[in-house]
């Protein structure tokens, strides 16, 4: 027989009462969400109001993915600068907090990919390979855990491993006016860091993209992206964007040298980060001071130029060094930004229009160019010779002015010039061409010895090259020691300058032959 029905008073009443007790078991948890509305928009920055809990620094969302970094946290509104296009935020769009400030992904799945300040891709090489991040804004390391520079870091350039030696650890400024050559002298650091053991971080400040693919082509082609990572903010970019990417690269090459690494980063250049902050601190309505930029524009590059450095062995030993580039403008080198940049570097190499105009490439001006800690670590075999050069060179450049007024030159001035025109020969350097530390002592050495005298400067670059091909028949001990710490003996001495005179043997200039006597 069939059960009778189920009157429907009680299966509603069971239904309430299952309801009723699913309700009592739910425990609502209220969690706070601060929302902000948008009250103004304009290049590159927002005005909020509202997000009272909101710190300095902090990331905060907009629609769309949009993310912005709280800068003027003020009483009664919150300014933020964008971190990308603002053209779809509109008054009135909501904001949210994101708990968390400004990181960027760390890691050597960097290595070879060139990406933007937020980590992104810009290579078409898809995603990038690692899971680690790290904020942008660190402290710099304490004194306490820096250790002196000791080993050099070489450029490959004559003129500069010579006059201007450079050390893991060290900050130098590249300094100039346009087109005389900052970015190459940086590039081929980069290139001749090639089994040295030495990663390199370019990052491309406010650069055409045409000029930072230019650059990217030729580490490419060089073999150099493998131990090279890019960051770019191209000059299209918001400058919001051009402000966060030298703190985002510093950061990169901060996560290899904790590793115990050593790293060398270059910034292209810091001139247009600090017009990029200028722009956001007047749009913020912060107060203008000298040439209108903000009274913390030191501040902005000192706090990221203190964290190269060299550290102790118990913290890894690693080292970070900086190759800073600025322009100038008219060969101003007191302007605002420059005087700022040569306070805060240890050392700063000047590029000289006029050289840059005679053809005299690199155009260092050794006189204005300086490494105020770089020479303790430069290699004995170099000190011995460097020194001379210097000091030779520099008489040179001054005796140079007064020779173009026609003055009758005495036969020790003139010897001067003349030596002095053959080191300015030998320190001319094609682009793109490093030269390897055992041939440069090679050719300094034989400058020294005054070997390059009787060669005439038409034929100095041949020469030059045929010697620089000799240095590889040099002994390896002889030359090991070149890399070392150990003084060179006198036996070294002449077995190198005995390879040098015999390469240079045959562009020394014959003398003409005695005229046959009249007969009488």
């Amino acid at each position: 027989m069939s059960e009778p029905p189920v009157p429907l008073e009680t299966s509603v009443d069971h239904g309430f009462a299952c309801v009723r007790q699913a309700l009592a078991a739910v425990q609502p948890r209220l969690a706070p969400h601060e929302v902000g509305v948008i009250t103004k928009v304009s290049i590159g920055i927002a005005m909020i109001s509202g997000l009272p809990g909101v710190g300095y620094e902090e990331l905060v969302r907009f629609p769309g993915g949009l993310l912005g970094i709280a800068f003027n946290v003020d009483e009664d509104e919150i300014g933020v600068i964008l971190l990308g296009d603002f053209q779809d935020l509109h008054t009135g769009d909501q904001v949210e907090r994101t708990g968390r400030v400004m990181d960027v992904a760390v890691g050597e799945g960097l290595l070879g990919r060139v990406i933007d300040p937020l980590g992104g891709p810009l290579d078409g090489k898809g995603l990038i390979a690692t899971d680690q991040r790290l904020p942008i804004e660190r402290p710099a390391p304490p004194i306490m855990d820096r250790a002196p520079v000791d080993v050099p870091l070489l450029t490959g350039l004559k003129a500069v491993d010579a006059l201007v030696p450079i050390a893991r650890g060290q900050r130098e400024l590249i300094l100039g006016d346009r087109q005389t050559g900052k970015t190459a002298i940086a590039i081929d650091t980069i290139l001749n860091q090639r089994g040295q053991n030495v990663i390199c971080v370019y990052c491309a400040i406010g650069q055409r993209a045409a000029a930072v693919a230019k650059v990217v082509a030729n580490l490419r082609e060089k073999g150099a992206m493998e131990y090279t990572v890019v960051v770019v903010a191209e000059g299209e970019s918001a400058p919001g964007l051009v402000y966060i990417t030298p703190y985002a690269a510093t950061s990169i090459a901060e996560y290899i040298m904790e590793k115990g690494r050593d790293v060398l980063i270059v910034y292209d250049d810091l001139t247009h980060h600090a017009r990029a902050y200028r722009e956001l601190s007047l749009l913020l309505r912060r107060p203008p001071g000298r040439e209108a930029f903000p009274g913390d524009i030191f501040y902005i590059h000192s706090r990221m130029l203190e964290r190269s450095t060299h550290l102790i062995k118990e913290r890894g030993g690693g080292s970070l060094s900086a190759l800073p580039v600025i322009e100038t403008t008219a060969q101003d080198i007191s302007a605002y930004i420059p005087t700022n940049l040569i306070s805060i570097t240890d050392g700063q190499i000047y590029l000289s229009p006029r050289l840059f105009e005679l053809g005299v490439l690199p155009a260092i001006d050794v006189g204005k160019s300086v490494s105020r800690v770089g020479g303790e670590a430069q290699r004995p075999a170099y000190r011995e010779f460097a020194s001379h050069l210097k000091l030779a060179y520099s008489q040179f450049e001054e005796l140079e002015t007064f020779a173009k007024f026609g003055t009758r030159l005495d036969d020790a001035t003139r010897k001067t010039i003349d030596h002095g025109e053959r080191i300015r020969a030998c320190l001319k350097q094609p682009e793109s061409q490093p030269v390897s530390m055992v041939q440069q002592i090679c050719v300094l050495m034989a400058l020294t010895a005054n070997l390059f005298e009787p060669i005439p400067l038409e034929k100095m670059n041949d020469a030059q090259q045929a010697l620089q091909k000799a240095a590889s028949k040099i002994p390896a001990d002889v030359a090991g020691r070149f890399t070392t710490a150990a003084k060179l003996s006198d036996g070294d001495r002449k077995t190198v300058l005995a390879i040098a005179t015999s390469a240079l043997a045959p562009f020394e200039l014959k003398p003409a032959p005695p005229k046959p006597a009249l007969p009488s």
